[in-house]
């Protein structure tokens, strides 16, 4: 799939007067603790990648699951939902042909991935009922510059905002809820997106709210000032980390489980593989937004 710019470029605000350390998304500090080598790939480099028929139906249902709250109240239900899939469909094909090739024999396979695809978004009905939200925002750009001058930035899929000025964060995930002792990188996100509000906006947010479609879950976390606090020394420690790596060129790969889904193994030495050199130039922004972030 080619590299595309960041959906943020438009929304980006410049920042006057302060001399800007750099700028880190979820999905980018999430790569870096996954794996240097991976952070380098898609950051550095900008190998692309093959689109994946579950990430673009997390695609395509965030999609719809965003232009359902567009209808009146009574008419988000589950058989308008299904009816919206396929011209959502038409929409991503209509923006980035390349999709098709996920099904090169077209036909009975585009229908049977439309067809789980509907499965999944009927899943979400079993969780919440959407006659009865008004959400204050869908796929709010948030961004946020700490005391350190490091810039937060990412894409939260929906913000509900009660009447005492309480925030509930919501995120929806295609898949299933991590296993026990895997929700880190999950929650990390959350709090990622919790510390940029509350920097901004005053308020630490109420709930973190992820919403697992796969498996039709819903995981809940109540966050605190302490927590936020630990957040962004998190990410400070990323960046630093990530601007010792720059300077050094050291990239090294970390095996893990998640080696399984990596598209770049060929290229890994962990699996016999050899990086290329570096690129000679500058690095790509890496507090870019990716489909990571927006879904």
């Amino acid at each position: 799939m080619p590299v595309k710019d960041s959906p943020a470029t438009p929304l980006s605000t410049p920042v006057d007067g302060v001399d800007v350390l750099g700028a880190l998304s979820p999905s980018r500090a999430g790569d870096f603790m996954t794996c240097p080598l991976l952070y380098r790939y898609r950051t550095l480099d900008r190998l692309p990648e093959p689109s994946s028929p579950l990430a673009v139906r997390g695609t395509l249902v965030h999609k719809v699951l965003e232009d359902l709250f567009d209808l009146p109240a009574g008419q988000r239900t589950p058989e308008r939902a299904a009816d919206m899939l396929a011209p959502a469909w038409e929409q991503l094909l209509a923006a980035e042909p390349e999709l098709a090739e996920m099904f090169p024999e077209g036909g009975d396979d585009v229908v049977d991935w439309l067809a789980g695809s509907r499965s999944v978004l009927e899943r979400y009905f079993s969780l919440e009922d959407p006659r009865r939200l008004e959400p204050a925002e869908r796929e709010l750009y948030v961004e946020a510059l700490l005391d350190s001058r490091l810039l937060l930035r990412g894409f939260v899929d929906r913000l509900d905002i009660a009447p005492d000025g309480r925030m509930r964060v919501v995120d929806y995930k295609s898949g299933r809820a991590p296993a026990p002792g895997w929700e880190a990188k999950a929650l990390f996100q959350m709090k990622f997106y919790a510390l940029a509000l509350w920097r901004t906006q005053g308020v630490v947010p109420t709930v973190l709210q992820l919403v697992y479609l796969g498996s039709g879950e819903l995981v809940r976390y109540e966050p605190d000032e302490q927590d936020l606090l630990a957040t962004e020394r998190k990410v400070e420690a990323i960046w630093a980390a990530i601007q010792r790596a720059t300077e050094t060129g050291d990239w090294r790969p970390r095996r893990s489980k998640l080696c399984d889904w990596c598209s770049f193994q060929s290229l890994c030495p962990e699996f016999g593989g050899t990086p290329p050199p570096l690129p000679s130039a500058a690095p790509a922004d890496p507090g870019e937004l990716t489909a990571d972030d927006v879904d």
